[in-house]
């Protein structure tokens, strides 16, 4: 995921966006304390995308 698709969101559609990621990285941090998680670099990528959705909403309630 690019910042640069989430530039043409709306607000609504960030924070949908924004609980599915959340729910995603829980399911991940589970798998990986169950010792069920074999790629572990998804976690990280899953909590860039968390940060980017939240820095999409904060620039989009500036504007």
């Amino acid at each position: 995921m690019k910042y640069t698709d989430l530039q043409d969101k709306s607000v609504a559609d960030l924070n949908e966006l924004l609980k599915e990621k959340r729910l995603e990285v829980f399911t991940l941090k589970v798998k990986l304390k169950t010792m069920q998680l074999n790629n572990t670099a998804e976690l990280r990528a899953a909590k860039k995308d968390v940060a980017k959705i939240k820095t999409a909403i904060s620039a989009a309630s500036v504007k």
